[in-house]
């Protein structure tokens, strides 16, 4: 996994979404051989969205285009403002060309999980994979609700919540008891079988994180750093999110061109964004 540092998460962003629009047009998508882009939700790629919204009004085409999103809360309605599905059609879907039916995501409200998530599965394979995948990472280093424990080989499922996530995400509740339990969520399985997997995780609050996906022992303890056995992966961060890695950080390009710093600014504790 190559790491990739930019002096603010908005140029991370702006890094990424130029390289899945280079991805689509070099692909050259067609409805009988479709572009599949796997999308996660959150503050990091918000950047991205936004970009590729304006991508689209500048010519770029979605329509050949096939997505599949990385999880969905258990038990929240699509409708729910706090649901991934509100998400990804608020900051990306309903503001491109994209085909209803070549969008997916989980049903957090499915009658049937197990055969929900296997379904999910098969339908990724019925697309020959994904050849994009795009990925944040937690403060814990959880990728989509892949949490401690999650191991190389996991596929789409349910899984419960760790507590330290359930405080993380409680931020966008207006109750923290409303936060759900357990969401769907694709595997460690699932995004390391894409083509290409490009991970973004940015400010102080997870240096940490970047710290753990780029330094430590490749394990479940820290689902992210599985990602390090991709052949084809980035880890797209930021001066904060770079912030913890001491000497290492020191050997890498800054992508504006502009000296790396003499000292990495020291990490500090603040409430993840």
């Amino acid at each position: 996994m190559i790491p990739q540092l930019f002096p603010s998460s908005d140029q991370g962003c702006a890094y990424v979404a130029q390289l899945v629009i280079d991805r689509i047009v070099a692909f050259k998508p067609t409805e009988e051989r479709p572009f599949v882009l796997g999308l996660p939700t959150g503050s990091s790629p918000e950047g991205v969205y936004r970009r590729l919204v304006e991508a689209h009004k500048n010519g770029l085409s979605f329509r050949n285009v096939v997505t599949f999103n990385m999880d969905e809360y258990c038990g929240l309605a699509p409708t729910n403002d706090q649901s991934y599905h509100y998400f990804m059609y608020h900051h990306f879907f309903s503001h491109v060309d994209i085909p209803e039916k070549n969008i997916h995501i989980l049903n957090g409200q499915s009658d049937n999980f197990e055969l929900e998530c296997a379904n999910y599965e098969a339908t990724i394979a019925s697309f020959g994979g994904i050849d994009l995948f795009l990925a944040g990472v937690g403060v814990e280093g959880h990728i989509a609700f892949n949490e401690k424990g999650s191991t190389r080989d996991s596929r789409t499922r349910q899984v419960f919540l760790d507590e330290s996530t359930i405080r993380v995400n409680s931020r966008f509740f207006e109750d923290p008891s409303q936060v759900p339990r357990s969401a769907l969520s694709v595997g460690v399985s699932t995004v390391l079988a894409a083509k290409e997997v490009i991970i973004l995780a940015f400010g102080f609050a997870k240096a940490e994180a970047v710290k753990k996906t780029l330094l430590d022992e490749v394990s479940s303890d820290c689902p992210s750093t599985f990602a390090r056995e991709h052949t084809n992966s980035q880890l797209i961060i930021d001066t904060g999110s770079a912030s913890g890695l001491g000497a290492l950080a020191q050997s890498l390009h800054m992508h504006d061109g502009s000296p790396v710093f003499e000292e990495m600014p020291a990490v500090q504790k603040v409430e993840a964004k």
